[in-house]
């Protein structure tokens, strides 16, 4: 007998929707069929007029504990990210200290495991000051990618950048050979620390620190030059590499060039970069703040090109919890806010409104949210998929109903920040989050007793 048979809804197997029923037992999608063919079991749910598909993988998530758990812990950031239809997340190193030694990444893995309310995966940090620890780390076998970043570390954030920088071309260089040895692709945030330092400082000398003035102090060139590095050193020690964040069409051109040259690159965007833009930041300040920033609405037109047209391989939320007052200080002047805000909750719903909106097809969004992340970065099918033997991991909602986005009902313990998209009709309702037969969320209500329900999960090689 079936734990649980869902029928009547549209379910995504194959590439494709079909009308099926689907059985799921021992956390397991256990059979897959007609109506009349489906085996008998203890509960059933009527899914007339849903949609099923794929529990969604957020390929790009922070966690601040350990460090600043008064940001938010694992619990409470994947609370939210369940109440989003996320079943997995893939967590990017910023805590105190970053994963850049198999014993920081041990413990990590532990403090996840006594919190985490979806499955979860680690990037490993990897930085120019410990080149020696990333062959280390991948050859440990428990992270799914690396990540670092090619600019300094943010005053005052010294600890929570530790071995995840690469900020010169020597440190880029060693780094991205000892890269290649791992097989693992690494994720790079690309924007160039000589100009944002330059611009950063000029605007501020001259008065400029309203809003907007984020935006303009990292102009288009600074993504570029640093996507246009990151390409070269790729194709020179043959590293495998994903651009995180990507905020500009000018650089995905780049990497859609690169990947015709058998470059083995990645394209990351995020959805604040396709729904958000600079007049967002002159409307919330802080608030709106990100790395890279909000750009004109010319280039959020442009960066729909390239998710349309494949060069994009996977939508991350960058979810950035952060207090209150990180944020409110940079009101006056915006070069005193941390960057970031949170958004693994919305990630799924607003690329389903823009389904709604006839952006792009349901398929799509399945292939960006779900299933490009798993076999990428190397757990499917275990995740990303709707098949016999997979995971139990679903998303459920359907198009009949808005749902009004209200930040006091977000699960993240940074909702006092997550301004930007509060009060945004959104032309879906997510009804389900299912992670391994378990129903983590109904109707908007997270099941809060699931705490340490999430399990560690590692890339098949």
């Amino acid at each position: 007998m079936l734990d649980c048979l869902l029928k009547n809804a549209e379910v995504y197997v194959e590439g494709e929707f079909q009308k099926v029923a689907l059985g799921i037992r021992d956390g397991k999608i256990a059979s897959i069929t007609t109506e009349e063919n489906a085996p008998e079991a203890e509960k059933v749910l009527d899914l007339t007029g849903e949609y099923v598909i794929p529990g969604a993988i957020d390929t790009h998530m922070h966690v601040r504990d350990p460090g600043h758990i008064e940001r938010g812990n694992f619990y409470t950031e994947t609370l939210a990210a369940a109440a989003g239809g996320v079943t997995t997340i893939m967590e990017h190193p910023i805590s105190i200290p970053p994963q850049y030694t198999v014993e920081i990444l041990e413990n990590r893995i532990k403090r996840a495991e006594e919190q985490c309310v979806v499955d979860f995966c680690f990037y490993g940090a990897a930085g120019g000051e410990y080149p020696e620890e990333i062959t280390k780390i991948a050859a440990d076998g428990r992270i799914v990618a690396f990540k670092t970043f090619l600019h300094a570390a943010p005053e005052g954030r010294e600890q929570e950048f530790k071995g995840l920088t690469m900020a010169d071309d020597a440190q880029l260089l060693v780094g991205m050979q000892e890269l290649a040895k791992t097989g693992l692709i690494c994720a790079f945030h690309a924007e160039d620390n000589d100009l944002i330092t330059y611009f950063a400082k000029k605007f501020q000398e001259e008065g400029r620190t309203g809003g907007r003035d984020h935006s303009l102090s990292r102009p288009v060139i600074t993504e570029v030059v640093s996507v246009e590095r990151v390409l070269r050193f790729a194709k020179e020690t043959g590293a495998r590499v994903e651009i995180a964040h990507v905020s500009t069409p000018q650089a995905m051109e780049l990497i859609k060039k690169a990947k015709a040259d058998g470059v083995d690159v990645y394209a990351e965007t995020c959805p604040h970069y396709l729904f958000l833009n600079e007049d967002d930041l002159e409307k919330f300040g802080p608030f709106a703040k990100c790395n890279p920033p909000l750009r004109p609405q010319e280039l959020v037109d442009g960066l729909w090109k390239y998710v349309l047209d494949g060069t994009v391989d996977y939508i991350g939320s960058d979810h950035s919890p952060f207090l209150y007052e990180e944020k409110a200080r940079g009101i006056d002047n915006i070069f005193k806010a941390v960057a970031g805000f949170p958004g693994v909750d919305l990630r799924l719903p607003l690329m389903l409104d823009a389904v709604a909106e006839g952006k792009l097809s349901l398929e799509k969004v399945v292939e960006l949210l779900c299933v490009n992340p798993a076999r990428i970065f190397g757990i499917y099918p275990q995740k990303g998929t709707i098949q016999i033997g997979a995971d139990a991991d679903l998303a459920v909602f359907h198009f009949g109903e808005s749902t009004v986005v209200d930040k006091e009902k977000n699960y993240s313990h940074a909702k006092d920040i997550a301004i930007p998209y509060d009060g945004r009709t959104l032309k879906v309702k997510l009804t389900h989050t299912i992670l391994r037969g378990r129903e983590l969320m109904k109707d908007g209500v997270v099941d809060e007793s699931a705490k340490a329900y999430g399990r560690l999960v590692t890339p098949v090689r």
